[in-house]
């Protein structure tokens, strides 16, 4: 695996890559768990060469606590990305991401606006820009997202098909420990009572109960609700367990 810390040697290297092997893209944060793998390994399996990127964006928090305590273990991230065979790794900093701050982003008008970003002001724009820019960077085939930010998803493919890129968005079933919970890196951050009880969250989901019934079960379990929505034939909702926030969806 390369290891690309530097954009411009990335840059200057991505032209020997010819136009006929096909390249595979997943951008992280990093934290990596099963569901980047499951990713990962997809892309390995669809393309010739796979990139992954880690980076954590600072533009999509609108809480500074959450990005300060944003779980961060790179160390791990290299070992599991090289027993993968990841072809190249970009391990950008900051400033290189951003060379003129973040004066320029992009904005999305209408679903962004909902849900998460009602919840959490600015953070498409920040998630919608440093994806371009990354996809910008890189250059790939495909691209690879997981369905439990499934307003992520929808967002980045109507962006893609919105600037006429060329790049295929494949999407990626939410992949789930055994007693139903979604897997996120935020999860390493629950003690052990709020792991108990954090599945109880999609259990409530996938209830088939009514909206304002969820709300309720949840809040007997302990759950701060932020929202609990339709959209597009999809159930999706928020909540608080001590200090992590979890987010799932569900299709109805």
């Amino acid at each position: 695996m390369k290891i690309f810390q530097n954009l411009n040697r990335w840059l200057d290297f991505r032209p020997n890559i010819t136009e006929n092997q096909s390249i595979g893209f997943i951008p992280t944060m990093g934290a990596l768990h099963e569901g980047h793998l499951s990713l990962i390994e997809k892309s390995i399996n669809d393309n010739e060469l796979t990139v992954v990127s880690v980076f954590i964006n600072p533009t999509q928090f609108n809480d500074q606590n959450d990005l300060k305590n944003y779980p961060k273990n790179v160390e791990k991230d290299l070992n599991i990305l090289s027993s993968l065979n990841v072809n190249y790794l970009l391990l950008p900093s900051e400033s290189e991401m951003y060379q003129h701050g973040y004066d320029y982003k992009i904005t999305e008008n209408d679903l962004s606006l909902k849900m998460e970003g009602l919840e959490r002001t600015g953070h498409f724009d920040g998630v919608l820009t440093v994806v371009m820019k990354l996809f910008n960077i890189v250059k790939p085939t495909c691209a690879y997202f997981g369905e439990k930010d499934y307003q992520q998803l929808r967002l980045i493919v109507n962006m893609v098909e919105s600037f006429f890129m060329s790049i295929k968005i494949i999407s990626c079933k939410t992949i789930r420990t055994e007693d139903g919970l979604a897997l996120s890196s935020r999860n390493s951050l629950l003690t052990a009572e709020e792991r108990l009880i954090a599945p109880k969250f999609y259990d409530a989901l996938k209830s088939k109960k009514s909206i304002s019934e969820i709300k309720k079960s949840l809040n007997n379990y302990g759950f701060k609700v932020e929202y609990v929505e339709v959209y597009d034939g999809r159930l999706f909702g928020a909540v608080k367990i001590g200090n992590v926030r979890l987010i799932d969806n569900e299709k109805i």
